[in-house]
């Protein structure tokens, strides 16, 4: 193929991938952003700690379930139509929230949020598959979780000055509407392949390509395949740790705990964001380079997200203020970066036809984590009371044990991966 011929693919495809990339942000936004104003929602909306909790896990519930479809609908439908129809909802969902009257309205404006940004990252995985050459997919897919980074970033301490400045519901429909201009702007710029603007792929190498493998097929072989449960194990008892601490109690923790301002809760939660930006492609580095291998860097991750947690569960206050910056920064790089390395594993564990397949299959797993540990820390922190309308030391400590015990389970299971990198050629 001329390298002349690819001329406008190759530069057409990054503004593709930016704008993806800003959905991605927004993903992780939503995702993250009750953290921050969790107290001033309780408030607002007269919720205890469960049924904040249930606010908070209902965007993982539709997230975890759509994963599955959205390798359907990205192969039948197209990511484009998809992303753009989705995001669509996200944005009625994040306007719901923000003029919410009562907690259950704002629970089914979260419900339609976790459903529409289910669909951009099975999708733009596809999007990335089509429009950039193998070897150059695991560098964009760091950049993409890096980007996820910058949407943790923005619901940290930007969210807290806007939420301060304007209230938490003025800045939920603020976010919808810049989710609508993003649908916009994947309908009109974003394409599903090269060959749709009369271009070559750059994807395409020589040879035949191997026989396309059917969804139900597909999944049959995963879900029996043993060496994909302990990485699904892995990624539920993982991501229940960073999505409660990092996407809910973080938050109220240190405000209640520590007895510091919305603000300076953010700037201490932000720090989930720089380890995911700084841990992404790190992690990538340590497998590809340094250990040459996969199971290794998760196992590693594992152990320091266990002394993390245990921090956490029998230090609940008494960590200083740097120490506190230093457990955010390690939780959002080892608890959430990791997951880049435990993708691959996933997509190496199966033929390349299946990749999709597995990848919406395990994507399940972290988002079930987060939804059913959410509301029960919430309901920890409930059983033990308040004194002065915060949640107790002894409450806190309770339910970090709770994330304790799921990180010990994490580390057991990344004790039982295949190891994965050996097998490519």
């Amino acid at each position: 193929m001329e390298e002349s011929s690819l001329e406008k693919p190759l530069r057409y495809r990054w503004l593709i991938f930016w704008i993806l990339a800003l959905g991605y942000v927004l993903v992780y936004f939503h995702r993250l952003c009750p953290a921050v104003v969790a107290v001033d929602m309780m408030r607002d909306l007269r919720a205890g700690g469960t049924l904040l909790g249930v606010l908070g896990s209902a965007y993982f519930y539709p997230y975890a379930v759509m994963q599955l479809p959205a390798g359907l609908l990205s192969d039948s439908w197209g990511p484009r139509r998809t992303i753009t129809l989705f995001f669509s909802v996200a944005f009625v969902g994040s306007l719901l929230l923000g003029v919410a009257p009562s907690l259950p309205v704002a629970v089914a404006g979260r419900v339609l949020v976790g459903l529409g940004v289910s669909m951009l990252f099975v999708p733009t995985m596809k999007i990335l598959a089509e429009w950039f050459r193998l070897r150059e997919f695991a560098t964009m897919t760091g950049i993409l979780m890096a980007m996820g980074g910058v949407g943790s970033l923005i619901a940290a301490t930007p969210l807290a000055l806007l939420s301060s400045w304007l209230g938490w519901r003025a800045s939920f429909v603020m976010v919808g509407l810049f989710t609508l201009v993003l649908a916009v702007l994947v309908w009109v710029v974003v394409r599903d392949r090269p060959s749709d603007l009369g271009w070559p792929s750059p994807s395409e190498v020589p040879g035949v390509r191997p026989p396309p493998i059917g969804l139900l097929e597909g999944t049959r072989r995963v879900l029996s395949s043993a060496p994909f449960w302990p990485l699904a194990v892995w990624f539920f008892f993982d991501c229940a740790v960073f999505f409660s601490f990092g996407g809910l109690w973080g938050g109220p923790y240190l405000m209640h705990v520590y007895g510091l301002t919305k603000a300076q809760a953010g700037q201490v939660l932000s720090m989930l964001a720089v380890g995911m930006i700084v841990g992404s492609p790190l992690l990538g580095h340590l497998s590809n380079r340094v250990f040459r291998a996969r199971k290794p860097v998760i196992v590693l991750a594992s152990l320091v997200s266990l002394g993390l947690t245990a921090l956490l569960a029998f230090s609940t206050d008494r960590l200083s203020l740097p120490a506190l910056y230093l457990v955010c920064l390690g939780l959002g790089a080892f608890t959430s970066s990791i997951v880049v390395v435990g993708f691959t594993t996933a997509k190496e564990l199966f033929p390349v036809q299946m990749a999709g397949t597995s990848t919406g299959l395990v994507n399940l797993f972290p988002f079930a984590g987060g939804a059913v540990f959410q509301p029960i820390l919430g309901r920890i922190l409930e059983v033990h009371g308040k004194v002065g309308g915060a949640f107790t030391i002894e409450g806190y400590r309770s339910a970090f044990l709770s994330l304790f015990v799921c990180a010990a389970v994490a580390l057991l299971s990344s004790l039982c991966l295949k190891e994965t990198l050996a097998r490519q050629p």
